[in-house]
Protein backbone atom coordinates (compact mmCIF):
# COMPACT_ATOMS: atom_id res chain seq x y z
CA UNK A 1 0.00 0.00 0.00
CA UNK A 2 0.94 3.85 -0.37
CA UNK A 3 1.42 5.73 2.24
CA UNK A 4 -1.02 8.82 2.47
CA UNK A 5 -0.15 11.88 4.73
CA UNK A 6 -2.91 12.87 7.16
CA UNK A 7 -4.75 16.38 7.04
CA UNK A 8 -2.62 18.99 7.17
CA UNK A 9 -5.45 21.65 7.86
CA UNK A 10 -5.86 20.98 11.10
CA UNK A 11 -3.80 22.56 13.55
CA UNK A 12 -4.32 24.79 16.36
CA UNK A 13 -2.01 26.87 18.01
CA UNK A 14 -2.33 26.62 21.95
CA UNK A 15 0.08 28.97 22.97
CA UNK A 16 0.96 33.02 22.14
CA UNK A 17 3.40 32.92 19.27
CA UNK A 18 6.59 34.59 19.34
CA UNK A 19 6.41 37.70 17.67
CA UNK A 20 10.58 38.19 17.68
CA UNK A 21 13.24 35.53 17.23
CA UNK A 22 16.90 36.94 17.50
CA UNK A 23 18.90 33.81 18.28
CA UNK A 24 17.03 30.19 18.17
CA UNK A 25 18.92 26.63 19.46
CA UNK A 26 17.01 23.39 18.13
CA UNK A 27 18.30 20.51 20.19
CA UNK A 28 17.63 17.34 17.96
CA UNK A 29 20.91 14.44 19.07
CA UNK A 30 20.25 11.47 17.09
CA UNK A 31 19.51 9.51 15.30
CA UNK A 32 19.84 9.85 11.33
CA UNK A 33 16.13 9.64 10.81
CA UNK A 34 14.57 11.61 12.90
CA UNK A 35 17.09 14.30 12.47
CA UNK A 36 16.18 13.65 8.84
CA UNK A 37 12.24 13.76 10.44
CA UNK A 38 13.54 17.43 12.12
CA UNK A 39 14.38 19.34 9.02
CA UNK A 40 11.34 20.56 7.37
CA UNK A 41 10.23 22.08 10.72
CA UNK A 42 13.69 23.97 11.22
CA UNK A 43 13.06 25.10 7.58
CA UNK A 44 9.93 26.40 8.53
CA UNK A 45 11.22 28.06 11.20
CA UNK A 46 14.11 29.67 9.22
CA UNK A 47 11.21 31.16 6.72
CA UNK A 48 9.06 32.46 9.45
CA UNK A 49 12.35 34.13 11.11
CA UNK A 50 14.86 34.77 8.24
CA UNK A 51 16.90 36.83 10.13
CA UNK A 52 17.26 34.74 13.06
CA UNK A 53 20.76 33.35 13.94
CA UNK A 54 20.28 29.25 13.91
CA UNK A 55 22.18 26.71 15.76
CA UNK A 56 21.77 22.79 16.18
CA UNK A 57 22.81 20.96 19.12
CA UNK A 58 23.22 17.41 17.79
CA UNK A 59 25.41 14.17 18.27
CA UNK A 60 28.76 14.34 16.63
CA UNK A 61 27.98 11.04 14.41
CA UNK A 62 25.38 12.76 13.22
CA UNK A 63 26.45 16.41 12.00
CA UNK A 64 27.06 15.63 8.37
CA UNK A 65 23.78 15.76 8.19
CA UNK A 66 24.03 19.55 8.75
CA UNK A 67 27.68 20.50 7.54
CA UNK A 68 29.82 18.94 5.04
CA UNK A 69 33.07 17.59 6.26
CA UNK A 70 35.71 19.96 6.56
CA UNK A 71 33.51 22.78 6.32
CA UNK A 72 32.93 25.73 8.96
CA UNK A 73 30.24 24.99 11.77
CA UNK A 74 29.26 28.43 12.00
CA UNK A 75 28.68 31.64 10.25
CA UNK A 76 27.51 32.46 6.46
CA UNK A 77 25.39 29.64 5.35
CA UNK A 78 25.92 28.43 2.08
CA UNK A 79 25.58 24.51 0.10
CA UNK A 80 27.90 23.26 2.73
CA UNK A 81 25.91 23.96 5.45
CA UNK A 82 22.97 24.99 3.94
CA UNK A 83 19.74 25.60 7.10
CA UNK A 84 21.75 26.52 10.14
CA UNK A 85 24.10 29.26 10.99
CA UNK A 86 25.86 27.64 14.00
CA UNK A 87 26.48 23.70 14.59
CA UNK A 88 27.32 22.29 18.34
CA UNK A 89 28.57 19.01 18.88
CA UNK A 90 28.09 16.49 21.68
CA UNK A 91 29.74 12.89 22.05
CA UNK A 92 27.45 11.50 24.72
CA UNK A 93 27.98 8.18 24.36
CA UNK A 94 31.38 8.65 24.58
CA UNK A 95 31.74 10.86 27.00
CA UNK A 96 29.25 8.44 29.16
CA UNK A 97 32.24 5.70 29.13
CA UNK A 98 34.56 8.18 30.91
CA UNK A 99 32.78 11.02 32.46
CA UNK A 100 34.96 12.18 35.26
CA UNK A 101 38.26 12.41 32.61
CA UNK A 102 40.08 15.44 32.07
CA UNK A 103 39.61 15.01 28.29
CA UNK A 104 35.50 14.40 28.53
CA UNK A 105 35.54 17.57 30.72
CA UNK A 106 37.23 19.81 28.61
CA UNK A 107 34.99 18.72 25.70
CA UNK A 108 32.15 19.21 27.33
CA UNK A 109 32.91 22.77 28.85
CA UNK A 110 33.94 23.85 25.35
CA UNK A 111 30.55 22.72 24.12
CA UNK A 112 28.81 24.25 26.87
CA UNK A 113 30.79 27.06 26.97
CA UNK A 114 29.77 27.83 23.04
CA UNK A 115 26.39 26.83 22.92
CA UNK A 116 25.84 29.64 26.53
CA UNK A 117 28.08 32.17 24.48
CA UNK A 118 25.52 32.10 21.41
CA UNK A 119 22.59 33.77 23.69
CA UNK A 120 20.24 31.93 22.16
CA UNK A 121 16.33 33.37 22.97
CA UNK A 122 14.77 30.55 22.56
CA UNK A 123 15.28 26.55 22.63
CA UNK A 124 13.26 24.36 21.05
CA UNK A 125 13.08 20.28 22.08
CA UNK A 126 12.29 18.35 18.86
CA UNK A 127 13.38 14.67 20.74
CA UNK A 128 11.63 15.13 23.73
CA UNK A 129 14.12 13.17 25.69
CA UNK A 130 15.31 13.49 29.20
CA UNK A 131 18.85 14.30 28.41
CA UNK A 132 17.36 16.46 24.97
CA UNK A 133 15.77 18.74 27.59
CA UNK A 134 17.81 19.16 30.08
CA UNK A 135 20.28 20.55 27.41
CA UNK A 136 17.33 22.77 26.41
CA UNK A 137 17.48 24.22 29.33
CA UNK A 138 21.01 24.35 30.48
CA UNK A 139 21.30 26.22 27.06
CA UNK A 140 20.73 29.31 29.26
CA UNK A 141 17.65 29.97 26.67
CA UNK A 142 14.79 32.03 28.46
CA UNK A 143 12.14 30.05 26.61
CA UNK A 144 12.41 26.12 26.13
CA UNK A 145 9.56 24.48 23.65
CA UNK A 146 8.57 21.29 23.45
CA UNK A 147 5.84 18.79 22.86
CA UNK A 148 3.29 18.19 25.70
CA UNK A 149 3.47 14.51 25.23
CA UNK A 150 7.22 14.05 24.91
CA UNK A 151 8.59 10.52 23.77
CA UNK A 152 10.25 10.49 27.57
CA UNK A 153 7.51 12.03 30.20
CA UNK A 154 9.98 13.88 32.49
CA UNK A 155 11.09 15.72 29.82
CA UNK A 156 8.19 17.97 30.07
CA UNK A 157 8.99 19.32 33.33
CA UNK A 158 11.88 21.25 31.79
CA UNK A 159 9.73 23.09 29.14
CA UNK A 160 8.61 26.66 29.67
CA UNK A 161 6.08 26.55 26.67
CA UNK A 162 4.33 22.95 26.00
CA UNK A 163 2.93 22.41 22.70
CA UNK A 164 -0.19 19.74 22.17
CA UNK A 165 1.80 18.04 18.73
CA UNK A 166 -0.43 17.48 15.93
CA UNK A 167 -0.52 14.87 13.21
CA UNK A 168 0.01 10.97 12.20
CA UNK A 169 3.15 11.37 10.88
CA UNK A 170 6.63 12.39 12.93
CA UNK A 171 7.39 15.29 10.23
CA UNK A 172 3.84 17.04 10.64
CA UNK A 173 4.16 16.48 14.41
CA UNK A 174 7.70 18.05 14.65
CA UNK A 175 6.07 20.83 11.99
CA UNK A 176 3.56 21.54 14.47
CA UNK A 177 5.56 22.46 17.11
CA UNK A 178 7.36 25.05 14.77
CA UNK A 179 3.94 26.35 14.31
CA UNK A 180 3.41 27.15 17.43
CA UNK A 181 6.64 29.44 17.80
CA UNK A 182 5.17 31.40 14.89
CA UNK A 183 1.70 31.61 15.31
CA UNK A 184 0.51 29.98 11.71
CA UNK A 185 0.68 27.88 9.55
CA UNK A 186 3.56 27.03 7.48
CA UNK A 187 2.99 24.24 5.22
CA UNK A 188 1.11 22.78 2.43
CA UNK A 189 1.05 19.89 0.89
CA UNK A 190 3.26 16.48 1.41
CA UNK A 191 5.57 17.50 -1.61
CA UNK A 192 5.76 21.46 -0.88
CA UNK A 193 7.62 20.21 2.58
CA UNK A 194 11.55 20.68 1.80
CA UNK A 195 14.35 19.17 3.09
CA UNK A 196 18.07 20.73 2.81
CA UNK A 197 20.61 18.47 3.14
CA UNK A 198 24.56 19.82 2.33
CA UNK A 199 25.91 19.46 -0.75
CA UNK A 200 29.21 18.54 -1.21
CA UNK A 201 31.18 19.47 -4.31
CA UNK A 202 34.24 16.71 -3.83
CA UNK A 203 31.87 14.20 -2.51
CA UNK A 204 29.23 14.86 -5.50
CA UNK A 205 32.15 14.34 -7.71
CA UNK A 206 33.81 11.25 -6.09
CA UNK A 207 30.81 9.43 -6.69
CA UNK A 208 30.33 10.34 -10.30
CA UNK A 209 33.31 9.19 -11.03
CA UNK A 210 33.01 5.92 -8.96
CA UNK A 211 29.92 5.47 -10.93
CA UNK A 212 31.24 6.01 -14.19
CA UNK A 213 34.60 3.73 -13.29
CA UNK A 214 32.14 1.11 -12.84
CA UNK A 215 30.17 1.54 -15.69
CA UNK A 216 26.96 2.30 -13.61
CA UNK A 217 24.10 4.28 -14.67
CA UNK A 218 20.72 2.89 -13.21
CA UNK A 219 21.13 1.44 -9.54
CA UNK A 220 19.03 0.67 -6.88
CA UNK A 221 20.39 0.93 -3.13
CA UNK A 222 19.26 -2.19 -0.73
CA UNK A 223 20.08 -0.95 2.72
CA UNK A 224 19.34 -4.67 4.76
CA UNK A 225 20.49 -3.34 7.85
CA UNK A 226 18.29 -1.65 10.72
CA UNK A 227 18.98 -0.24 14.55
CA UNK A 228 17.53 -4.04 16.03
CA UNK A 229 16.49 -7.37 15.12
CA UNK A 230 13.09 -6.58 14.76
CA UNK A 231 13.35 -4.43 12.04
CA UNK A 232 15.21 -6.43 9.77
CA UNK A 233 13.91 -8.01 6.77
CA UNK A 234 16.17 -11.32 5.93
CA UNK A 235 19.49 -10.20 3.91
CA UNK A 236 18.41 -13.55 1.96
CA UNK A 237 15.34 -12.25 0.47
CA UNK A 238 17.21 -8.97 -0.05
CA UNK A 239 19.68 -10.97 -2.18
CA UNK A 240 16.56 -12.46 -3.85
CA UNK A 241 15.40 -8.88 -4.90
CA UNK A 242 19.01 -7.69 -6.22
CA UNK A 243 19.28 -10.48 -8.42
CA UNK A 244 15.67 -10.09 -10.16
CA UNK A 245 16.74 -6.23 -9.99
CA UNK A 246 19.76 -6.97 -11.92
CA UNK A 247 17.76 -8.90 -14.60
CA UNK A 248 16.15 -5.66 -15.31
CA UNK A 249 18.84 -3.53 -15.96
CA UNK A 250 19.22 -2.28 -12.62
CA UNK A 251 22.56 -2.40 -10.30
CA UNK A 252 21.52 -3.05 -7.29
CA UNK A 253 24.08 -1.70 -4.71
CA UNK A 254 23.77 -2.84 -1.16
CA UNK A 255 24.65 -0.58 1.60
CA UNK A 256 25.57 -1.59 4.47
CA UNK A 257 27.63 -0.38 7.59
CA UNK A 258 30.53 -1.21 10.36
CA UNK A 259 29.57 -4.58 11.69
CA UNK A 260 26.82 -5.48 9.12
CA UNK A 261 29.45 -7.38 7.00
CA UNK A 262 27.64 -10.84 7.19
CA UNK A 263 24.93 -8.96 5.97
CA UNK A 264 26.11 -7.89 3.02
CA UNK A 265 28.09 -11.66 2.02
CA UNK A 266 24.28 -13.02 2.69
CA UNK A 267 22.92 -10.39 0.44
CA UNK A 268 25.74 -11.24 -1.98
CA UNK A 269 25.09 -14.71 -2.36
CA UNK A 270 21.72 -15.26 -2.48
CA UNK A 271 21.66 -12.48 -5.24
CA UNK A 272 24.08 -14.39 -7.38
CA UNK A 273 27.12 -12.17 -7.05
CA UNK A 274 25.13 -9.30 -8.50
CA UNK A 275 24.74 -7.72 -5.76
CA UNK A 276 27.78 -4.70 -5.18
CA UNK A 277 28.44 -3.16 -2.08
CA UNK A 278 28.91 0.57 -1.25
CA UNK A 279 29.91 1.97 2.13
CA UNK A 280 31.08 5.09 3.32
CA UNK A 281 30.57 8.38 5.04
CA UNK A 282 27.25 9.94 5.27
CA UNK A 283 28.21 12.75 3.11
CA UNK A 284 29.08 9.87 0.67
CA UNK A 285 25.69 8.36 1.15
CA UNK A 286 23.88 11.42 0.50
CA UNK A 287 25.78 12.29 -3.13
CA UNK A 288 24.93 8.08 -4.00
CA UNK A 289 20.95 8.61 -2.83
CA UNK A 290 20.37 11.79 -4.82
CA UNK A 291 21.63 9.81 -8.09
CA UNK A 292 19.58 6.18 -7.50
CA UNK A 293 16.79 5.38 -8.92
CA UNK A 294 14.87 3.31 -6.08
CA UNK A 295 15.70 2.66 -2.64
CA UNK A 296 14.58 -0.86 -1.19
CA UNK A 297 14.62 -1.22 3.21
CA UNK A 298 13.29 -1.24 6.29
CA UNK A 299 12.78 2.33 8.52
CA UNK A 300 16.17 3.12 8.72
CA UNK A 301 17.95 6.21 8.49
CA UNK A 302 18.94 5.44 5.08
CA UNK A 303 15.44 4.87 4.34
CA UNK A 304 14.09 8.33 5.21
CA UNK A 305 17.25 9.97 3.57
CA UNK A 306 16.12 8.84 0.09
CA UNK A 307 12.80 9.74 0.99
CA UNK A 308 13.63 13.47 1.60
CA UNK A 309 16.00 13.51 -1.69
CA UNK A 310 12.56 12.08 -3.20
CA UNK A 311 13.86 8.96 -4.16
CA UNK A 312 11.41 6.62 -4.46
CA UNK A 313 11.10 3.78 -1.98
CA UNK A 314 10.07 0.46 -1.27
CA UNK A 315 9.38 0.38 2.33
CA UNK A 316 9.73 -2.74 4.22
CA UNK A 317 8.00 -2.50 8.11
CA UNK A 318 7.41 -4.37 10.49
CA UNK A 319 7.20 -3.41 14.28
CA UNK A 320 7.32 0.41 13.45
CA UNK A 321 3.94 2.63 12.27
CA UNK A 322 4.96 3.71 8.82
CA UNK A 323 1.62 5.70 9.43
CA UNK A 324 4.22 7.30 12.01
CA UNK A 325 8.06 6.77 10.73
CA UNK A 326 6.84 5.95 6.91
CA UNK A 327 8.66 7.30 4.07
CA UNK A 328 7.35 10.91 3.48
CA UNK A 329 7.36 13.30 0.67
CA UNK A 330 7.94 10.51 -2.06
CA UNK A 331 6.19 8.38 -4.03
CA UNK A 332 6.29 5.11 -1.98
CA UNK A 333 5.04 1.83 -1.52
CA UNK A 334 4.63 0.21 1.86
CA UNK A 335 4.44 -3.51 2.76
CA UNK A 336 3.65 -4.10 6.01
CA UNK A 337 1.85 -7.45 7.59
CA UNK A 338 -1.04 -7.29 9.49
CA UNK A 339 0.81 -9.93 11.67
CA UNK A 340 3.30 -6.96 12.49
CA UNK A 341 2.14 -5.22 15.90
CA UNK A 342 3.46 -1.94 16.77
CA UNK A 343 6.00 -1.94 18.94
CA UNK A 344 9.53 -0.09 19.84
CA UNK A 345 10.89 -3.04 22.21
CA UNK A 346 14.40 -3.70 21.16
CA UNK A 347 14.05 -7.12 20.41
CA UNK A 348 16.59 -8.87 18.31
CA UNK A 349 14.21 -11.57 17.08
CA UNK A 350 13.11 -10.88 13.85
CA UNK A 351 9.62 -9.18 13.57
CA UNK A 352 6.98 -12.48 12.33
CA UNK A 353 5.04 -10.24 10.16
CA UNK A 354 8.23 -9.28 8.21
CA UNK A 355 9.01 -12.83 7.41
CA UNK A 356 5.62 -13.10 6.23
CA UNK A 357 6.41 -10.91 3.00
CA UNK A 358 7.88 -12.14 0.27
CA UNK A 359 10.77 -11.22 -2.11
CA UNK A 360 8.04 -11.24 -4.82
CA UNK A 361 6.11 -8.56 -3.46
CA UNK A 362 9.08 -6.11 -2.88
CA UNK A 363 10.28 -7.22 -6.74
CA UNK A 364 6.29 -6.27 -7.69
CA UNK A 365 6.29 -3.06 -5.83
CA UNK A 366 9.89 -1.98 -7.50
CA UNK A 367 8.92 -2.68 -10.95
CA UNK A 368 5.73 -0.75 -10.23
CA UNK A 369 7.59 2.01 -8.64
CA UNK A 370 10.21 2.23 -11.61
CA UNK A 371 7.76 1.77 -14.03
CA UNK A 372 6.63 4.78 -12.65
Amino acid sequence: MSYQSANLKTNRIDIEPETKIERLLIVRLSAMGDVIHTLPAVDALRKAFPQAYIGWLIEERWAELLCAPGSPRRGRRSALRPLVDEVHTVNLKAWRKSPFSISTMQRAATVWNDVRDAHYDIAVDLQGALRSALLARWSGARMVYGAAEPRESPASLWYTRKVVARGRHVIEQNLSVAEALAGREMRRSVADIPCELPCDPEAEARIEQGLAQHKIRDFAILNPGAGWGAKRWPAERYGEVAGRLAGLGICPLVNYGPGEEDLFRAVLAASGGRARPTKGTITGLIALTRRARLFVGGDTGPLHLAAALRVPVVAIFGPTDPARNGPYGTRSVVLRSAESVTTHARRAAPDEGMLAIGSEAVVAAASELLAG
